[in-house]
C-alpha cells in the first residue's frame, strides 16, 4: 500500500466523532478539558480452531500513520456500535463483513466490557470470543463500503511473542484478549 499527499485539516460535518470542551467544576474548581465524544463498540477475539491460530485484521489507520510511516495496525474484529442491535448481533454482523465467518449469536461469547482512550473520548468498548473453522466461511471477508481489511492468521504459538513486538502496532484490546485467552486456555 502507497500512501500519498498525507495531510490532516479541521472536522466539518463529523460522522462518527464530536469534538468537544468539557466544562465542570471539581472541588470547587472550575475547569475544562478537550474530548471526543465517541460511539462505543465492540471487538471480538476469533481463535479459527482448525488452524490453530488466531483470527485478525490488519489495515491501514490514518491517525496512526504520522507516527510509525505505514499507518498499518494489527487488530481484533470489530466495529461501532451504530445499530440498534444487541452486542452479540453488532459482533456477529462484524466477524461476517471483516473476516468471512458466519456462526450463530449464542457461539459469540462475552468477555467483558472496558474504556478506551480515557483521556479524550472514555469509550466503551465490550469484548467478546468465538471459534470458527472453515465449515462457517460465507465470503472472504476484508470489510466493506471501502474498507480495505487484510486478514491475518497468527498462530497460537507466535501470539506471546507478537504481543511485545513493538514494531507492529495494534490495540491495547487485542493484547489484553491475548492475556484472557492464555489465562483461561493455558495454551
Amino acid at each position: 500500500m502507497k500512501i500519498e499527499d498525507f495531510r490532516t485539516e479541521p472536522l466539518k460535518a463529523p460522522r462518527f466523532i464530536m469534538p468537544a470542551l468539557a466544562r465542570y467544576r471539581q472541588d470547587g474548581v472550575e475547569r475544562d478539558w478537550e474530548i471526543v465524544k465517541a460511539h462505543d463498540s465492540v471487538a471480538v477475539l476469533l481463535y479459527h480452531t482448525g488452524r490453530k491460530a488466531f483470527v485478525l485484521v490488519k489495515q491501514f489507520r490514518p491517525a496512526v500513520y504520522p507516527k510509525d510511516g505505514s499507518g498499518m495496525t494489527v487488530e481484533l474484529c470489530a466495529g461501532l456500535v451504530d445499530k440498534p442491535f444487541s452486542l452479540a448481533r453488532i459482533a456477529k454482523e462484524e466477524i461476517v463483513e471483516e473476516c468471512g465467518y458466519d456462526l450463530p449469536e449464542e457461539k459469540i461469547e462475552k468477555v467483558t466490557s472496558f474504556y478506551t482512550s480515557v483521556g479524550f473520548a472514555g469509550a466503551k468498548q465490550t469484548l467478546f470470543y468465538a471459534e470458527v473453522d472453515e465449515r462457517m466461511r460465507v465470503n472472504e471477508g476484508g470489510g466493506i463500503e471501502g474498507e480495505s481489511i487484510e486478514l491475518v492468521y497468527l498462530p497460537v504459538g507466535e501470539a506471546k511473542p507478537f504481543l511485545f513486538d513493538e514494531s507492529v502496532p495494534k490495540t491495547p484490546g487485542l493484547m489484553f484478549a491475548f492475556m484472557w485467552w492464555f489465562d483461561r486456555f493455558g495454551r
